[in-house]
């Protein structure tokens, strides 16, 4: 099963982006997530809404950090990037009326809910600040 990397994609980005004054082109960011700058724009997008990073078109533009690092959490980029699902758990649906299916799938429901509720806990207590390098060297491109 292919895991959903988009953030710890996105969050390896924001801090290459905190590192620096100068805009980064989308195809340089692109390529350290591994995809195609139409894709990596498209991911971006709701960061952009959120007013975490910015971007400008044409020669010398780029992606820059709108927002300082300390000021940005996990569970900002969690949610500016819809929310992805953290599970790949589902609920069996094939049989309505089953008492077993019911039971079941309100445990795997309600253990799941739990699990959200502490994941978005833990992110809104960590700041982008707090994962960056203290120093990155300036010879230190995106990767």
């Amino acid at each position: 099963m292919n895991k959903d990397t988009r953030l710890s994609d996105v969050l390896h980005v924001l801090l290459h982006l905190g590192h620096t004054k100068e805009p980064i082109t989308s195809e340089v960011l692109a390529r350290s997530m591994g995809t195609n700058p139409a894709v990596f724009r498209r991911t971006m997008g709701g960061l952009r809404e959120a007013g975490y990073v910015s971007a400008e078109k044409g020669h010398g533009g780029g992606w820059l950090l709108a927002t300082p690092l300390h000021e940005i959490s996990l569970l900002d980029v969690y949610v500016a990037l819809g929310r992805p699902a953290l599970f790949a758990f589902g609920n069996r649906e094939s049989h309505p009326g089953c008492q077993v299916q019911e039971r079941v799938n309100a445990v795997l429901a309600d253990t799941m809910a739990q699990a959200e509720a502490l994941f978005v806990e833990r992110f809104a207590d960590v700041s982008l600040a707090a994962l960056a390098p203290k120093v990155l060297s300036k010879a230190a491109k995106p990767c």
